[in-house]
């Protein structure tokens, strides 16, 4: 179908690398989306895992699809967005996947928010398996937010190419934060509009960098806002608010570091959040319980936190599925 104002052209991006055994589902669940004017494109960094085989087997239903060394994720991207055509861009990595409706509620939310720059909404978490093990709620960020780095879904997020071209795409001298960054740099020029329904998922699993190189989060983290201090408007906003960015800071990397099951370490790093910022404790005073419990290694209180976590999450998912907020 010919796209046009009623039906703008959306184009998702997915950058792969030896992911064949969830590439596969994640092409379907794009191309599953029957929103009618829709442009795929697969930029393949020379897989040889058999990417490319299950690559071609979608290939007619693919704008473009390249399979050749690239410089990394960001790069991979920035080709597919040298190539999309679409009013609205997107993508979506070879691991994880779009829930039914993704695309259409994007395009809705943009139709009546005309002046957003990017949308983005909550999303799951799945395991290798595909099933839910998490189902983290997200907010309307600010500027200031994201400087404190709060960090937001990036599978659901979609943005206006001409915004994305504006502030540069992404800058492939990032591996971790790159999508972080672009956020950044958009919410400079143009609002964001969350929106409280589930639009995507993202898999955790062994080799997803968000598992294997979890300690060099926090380091690209500092260089942001060491990078993004550089503009006025920022350096302004640093200034006025050292205290609740510093924060932001030491609880981002103190997360990864109780993910790394540096628990005594992460503690140290969120009491040193709450001196800097004392309104802080309301963001982190759950990973500081857990960075108690995992260093003193109480496995019974552990196991209470995480599932009361995932009660109020999944609780939150229910009652806004039930709400006709999440189609299927």
């Amino acid at each position: 179908m010919i796209a046009s104002d009623d039906v703008p052209r959306v184009t998702v991006i997915t950058p792969s690398y030896n992911q064949a055994r969830f590439l596969e589902g994640t092409i379907r669940s794009v191309l599953e989306q029957e929103y009618p004017s829709l442009e795929y494109i697969i930029i393949d960094g020379g897989s040889t895992d058999g990417s490319v085989d299950i690559i071609r087997k979608y290939e007619s239903r693919l704008a473009y699809w390249v399979g050749e060394p690239d410089a990394g994720q960001a790069d991979a991207i920035n080709k597919g967005l040298a190539r999309a055509s679409g009013k609205y861009v997107a993508w979506l990595n070879s691991d994880d996947v779009y829930l039914p409706s993704a695309v259409s509620r994007a395009v809705a939310t943009f139709a009546k928010f005309p002046e957003a720059g990017m949308v983005y909404a909550n999303g799951i978490k799945i395991d290798e398996a595909g099933t839910p093990v998490a189902w983290p709620k997200y907010g309307q960020y600010s500027l200031l937010d994201l400087l404190s780095m709060r960090i937001i879904h990036q599978p659901t997020v979609f943005m206006r190419r001409e915004i994305v071209e504006a502030v540069g795409g992404l800058d492939p001298t990032y591996h971790l934060l790159m999508d972080h960054h672009l956020w950044i740099r958009i919410a400079r020029v143009a609002p964001r509009v969350f929106v409280n329904e589930y639009w995507a998922g993202a898999r955790d699993h062994a080799q997803a960098k968000n598992t294997s190189q979890r300690l060099d989060f926090a380091v690209e983290a500092r260089r942001i806002i060491n990078e993004m201090a550089q503009f006025p408007d920022v350096a302004e906003l640093i200034k006025q608010h050292p205290c609740q960015i510093e924060a932001g800071l030491q609880i981002f990397g103190a997360s990864y570091l109780l993910a790394d099951d540096q628990a005594a370490l992460a503690l140290r790093r969120l009491l040193s959040a709450v001196r800097t910022d004392p309104r802080s404790v309301q963001r982190c005073w759950r990973l500081m319980l857990l960075s108690l419990a995992k260093a003193l290694n109480l496995q019974w209180a552990q196991m209470i936190l995480y599932d009361l976590r995932a009660h109020v999450q999944k609780r939150h998912y229910i009652q806004v599925r039930s709400q006709g907020k999440l189609l299927k």
